[in-house]
């Protein structure tokens, strides 16, 4: 009877050790940074053609490009990645929050930014420009955009750098989004939208604006792109070796003929990791 107990009480703590043990290995396999039933959520612009656009067909552009190959070297199938909207004024609290993973939309890698997350990359080198209504005249240098009115987003760089620099007397105007300041400048609510080059390039080359507006050619501000992520986050190291072997298998530059090709953007070369052109 007393060996009976023993072994009851043997069998029991046998089940519970498997049981643990069993529970200890989904734990393990949940908590995988990549991989099998995980998901990376990325954040990208939704409204910017040639860089970020969320279209009927699913998201386009070369922001879209890169991340995906990015998610693909950390572990992550195109069917894995969460793609969530970041505007310009919102893109710091998504990654202290830990919305996203990191962010690839259009980011420019400046001093201050740098202060609240870490940067991979640069991974393309753009220039401040302008878009101005094809036939506007008055416009040809930066100094012209005195006394006329300047969109850009709330939250971008652009628009104050040419305040601050080229043009005092220029009349900020600020939208929510890139469009906003598109369908501004198309009704003539303002004179010139401000950003840069790539983002400009994409908008002009839209069918349905083809002929409307052009390029001022100006380039103002050199815009080195970088993958966002968390202060102190380790992705920033394994983000770089991805961007490092997208430029070595030519990747990079068939994404970069892909998105801007039809509007014969002249973009800079493969910029290298960490060699921010100031």
């Amino acid at each position: 009877m007393k060996l009976r107990k023993v072994t009851a009480a043997s069998a029991v703590v046998l089940a519970l050790a498997v049981s643990a043990t069993a529970c200890g290995s989904d734990n393990k396999k949940d908590s995988g940074s990549s991989g099998g039933d995980k998901k990376i959520t990325v954040g990208i612009k939704f409204d910017q053609p040639g860089i970020g656009q969320k279209t009927p067909q699913g998201y386009a552009g070369f922001d879209v490009d890169v991340a995906t190959y990015v998610a693909g070297k950390l572990g992550y199938k195109p069917d894995q990645i969460e793609w969530k909207e970041t505007k310009s004024a919102e893109r710091e609290n998504a990654l202290s929050r830990g919305d996203v993973d990191f962010i690839a939309a259009s980011y420019s890698i400046t001093p201050e930014r740098e202060k609240k997350v870490d940067f991979a990359g640069p991974y393309l080198l753009a220039h401040q420009d302008v878009l101005v209504r094809a036939d506007d005249t008055a416009i040809k240098s930066p100094s012209d955009l005195n006394s006329k009115k300047l969109c850009s987003v709330t939250g971008s760089t652009s628009a104050q750098n040419v305040h601050d620099k080229l043009a005092p007397k220029a009349q900020l105007q600020q939208y929510p989004t890139y469009s906003a300041c598109l369908t501004g400048l198309q009704n003539k609510a303002i004179d010139a939208l401000t950003t840069d080059d790539s983002i400009l390039a994409g908008y002009a080359s839209q069918a349905a604006f083809k002929g409307k507006f052009k390029l001022g050619g100006f380039k103002m501000t050199n815009e080195n792109y970088g993958i966002g992520v968390k202060k102190g986050s380790d992705l920033k190291a394994k983000i770089n070796t991805a961007l490092e072997a997208m430029v070595s298998d030519g990747s990079w530059k068939k994404a970069v003929d892909k998105n801007f090709g039809p509007a014969q953007y002249k973009n800079e070369p493969a910029p290298k990791i960490g060699n921010i052109v100031s």
